[in-house]
């Protein structure tokens, strides 16, 4: 692991402690790692099977209010197009609204496949429901709409609330096309604009819409958990009882609503949900309170602590949460340098919950005050040696919780995390460990290798049938990192840019290349989000505000250079490949800081176990590195970012004039 020997030139008996640690992770990871990797789940939208294609339609869609409105008119024109109505998708608009780039709302148009605002909180309704960081970091424009959180952690149905509150402050709700995905998006380069083809759903039964638009922006705003799998189990269709996936809850068949969680739907009856990840400590402790009995199948335990979730307090909101102006990014900046190791000294623990209390998590999010990893077998082994250090000490606190909450030793024994913090999305509950006390609540521990197979009545693990009535797939989201971190793949549809080349197919073929991990040579006026080439933070909406004010303010020096011709010009931006080279080459500088999660058990941040494998081939290897997060943390890039800003010349982009037409 990289530690210095004691004197006498023996290992000291931490080292010792520590390599025996990582010997049992290493044991663990290799338990569950499989061969064909993401290919062991199918998306449900690409499934072959009509159940399982069924299982990702919209059950929110009021489709017949939806049909009476026309907000994207075949063959217009339009300024912006926002790929993705969720939080991204709506600060794109809002911050493009007040760098005063849009004159308004009429200028903008927001493309997304759910029947309304909030992305992954507009499809996720499921029991149990809530951000799992605080809401008060974690809502966007609390500031600018005066909104109070009901309390410390919103759950699900506030949050899609907030999605439209904001929606409304900024006049938004007649500029979004729903139930609607992008086909295709080609650079005209005659008329130095997008082509753009749009499939709007009308509803059951009814032939979708097919509409062709341009616009002078896109800007992809998807999210990156947003298409949900299911795994490829043997007989998995032929199970005769109700099914779905939590990421479209069927309170058909359980009863309740997402206000209401009286499951009536489930008495009497046994309940399976596969898997144990954060939608299962969130929905488990709910089905146990209804269900005659319930089975939760496990391959890889969640590691899960403290929640303390509790209603606001109204006057410490008032004068010493929301009490001065720009409260909440300073409240998001602090939470995450407790993230990232980086807290000053001094400095008041803000949000104060389980999340600050895992230094190590750094390992994902980078460290501002650790230098870059020099890519050495001694140094790199010195920085993971580093990280399990910093790490052991919560990952044991972890453990040592579940024995003293979990009363059946065979059971607590099963429910104990081995890898590091940084391996899988920690979660936290005061519900959900308690709920394996319950006589009627079963751990089905596949010890690593998963379900085996159906049956029309249940599911087998091990040669051994659980009879199930209900059957509920906890089984998460496509990975993020599919397509080298394309967001063209990640968003499923097709870019293409200069000379008709595939936005997709330069990032297979060369690797990923931008500048600020936010725009790409040869694709002029187009913008995304996401975690490739950019600094990532656990709280996913501090990344969406400093990426989309980042976009806002690129387009809006842009805009305002050509505006200075006073010929009515408009501006095609794109970055300069040297631009994207020399911001690729600080990436992969510092690829090496990622290193640690090649211990890691297999899940979506290993794409199953699949980053884990070192290429072989130098050119893959070259491509892997590419696609490398910032590692010195989100405050360091957006330090850097506000350089970038104060030289004022838009370094890296060029700025090209276009007669108005």
């Amino acid at each position: 692991m990289g530690s210095q020997p004691e004197a006498d030139g023996l290992p000291s008996e931490e080292d010792l402690k520590l390599y025996g640690l990582q010997q049992k992770y290493t044991e663990e990871a290799a338990k569950r790692f499989r061969p064909d990797g993401i290919d062991q789940f199918v998306e449900l939208k690409d499934a072959e099977l009509e159940r399982f294609r069924t299982l990702g339609e919209d059950p929110w869609a009021d489709h017949a209010a939806l049909n009476a409105k026309q907000t994207v008119k075949d063959g217009a024109r339009y300024k912006f197009l926002v790929l993705g109505a969720g939080y991204g998708g709506l600060l794109f608009a809002v911050h493009l609204i007040e760098a005063g780039v849009a004159s308004g709302p009429d200028d903008i148009r927001i493309v997304d496949t759910a029947g309304g605002f909030g992305g992954t909180w507009y499809w996720n309704r499921y029991p149990g429901l809530h951000c799992d960081v605080e809401s008060y970091t974690y809502m966007p424009l609390l500031e600018e709409t005066g909104y109070m959180p009901k309390s410390k952690y919103a759950p699900g149905h506030e949050l899609r609330e907030h999605a439209d509150r904001i929606a409304t402050k900024w006049g938004l709700h007649d500029k979004a096309v729903f139930r609607a995905s992008v086909k295709k998006t080609a650079w005209n380069e005659s008329a130095k604009l997008w082509d753009v083809e749009i499939e709007q759903g009308r509803g059951p039964g009814q032939e979708p819409a097919d509409l062709r638009v341009q616009t002078q922006y896109v800007l992809i705003a998807s999210g990156v958990l947003s298409s949900p799998q299911v795994p490829k189990i043997p007989g998995l269709e032929t199970f005769a009882g109700p099914l779905f996936h939590t990421a479209r809850w069927d309170y058909s068949v359980s009863g309740g609503k997402p206000e209401d969680l009286s499951l009536t739907g489930l008495q009497g009856k046994r309940v399976g949900f596969l898997g144990t990840g954060a939608t299962a400590i969130q929905a488990v402790p709910h089905l146990a309170r209804w269900a005659k009995e319930v089975y939760v199948f496990q391959r890889t335990p969640s590691s899960v602590t403290w929640r303390g979730q509790r209603p606001t307090d109204p006057q410490e909101w008032e004068t010493k949460i929301a009490s001065k102006k720009g409260w909440q990014m300073e409240r998001m900046l602090n939470f995450n340098a407790y993230l990232t190791n980086s807290p000053r000294q001094g400095e008041e623990n803000m949000v104060g919950d389980g999340w600050t209390e895992i230094p190590a998590y750094c390992a994902l999010l980078g460290c501002p005050d650790w230098d870059i990893v020099e890519p050495t077998p001694e140094k790199i082994g010195a920085h993971v040696a580093r990280l399990y250090k910093l790490d052991v000490a919560a990952t044991e606190a972890k453990r040592a919780r579940v024995d003293q909450i979990v009363k059946d030793a065979e059971t607590a024994g099963k429910m104990k995390a081995w890898y590091p913090t940084w391996c899988k999305r920690p979660t936290f509950s005061d519900e959900y460990l308690q709920t394996f006390n319950l006589p009627h609540v079963h751990l089905v521990d596949t010890d690593g290798k998963g379900v085996s197979s159906a049956t029309e009545r249940g599911l087998v693990v091990a040669g051994k049938e659980y009879p199930l009535d209900i059957l509920i797939l906890g089984t998460g989201y496509r990975t993020p990192a599919v397509g080298n971190g394309s967001p063209a793949r990640r968003t499923g549809i097709q870019v293409y840019g200069r000379g008709g080349n595939s936005l997709d197919d330069k990032w297979q073929n060369h690797g990923a290349a931008t500048l600020h991990g936010v725009c790409s040579n040869g694709f002029p006026n187009l913008f995304f989000m996401g975690s490739t080439q950019t600094a990532s933070a656990a709280n996913f909406v501090l990344a969406l505000e400093v990426h989309t004010r980042h976009v806002a303010h690129m387009i809006a020096e842009a805009e305002r250079k050509v505006a200075g011709r006073n010929d009515g010009s408009r501006a095609v931006v794109e970055v300069t490949s040297e631009a994207e080279e020399a911001w690729t080459v600080e990436i992969m500088r510092r690829a090496a800081w990622f290193a640690s999660v090649m211990g890691c058990t297999p899940g979506y941040i290993t794409s199953e176990g699949q980053r884990t494998q070192v290429p072989q081939d130098p050119m893959e290897m070259m491509k892997a590195s590419r696609a490398g997060a910032w590692s010195q943390g989100m405050e360091n890039f957006i330090g850097l970012l506000e350089e970038w800003k104060k030289d004022g010349s838009l370094k890296g982009l060029e700025i090209t004039p276009v007669a108005a037409s």
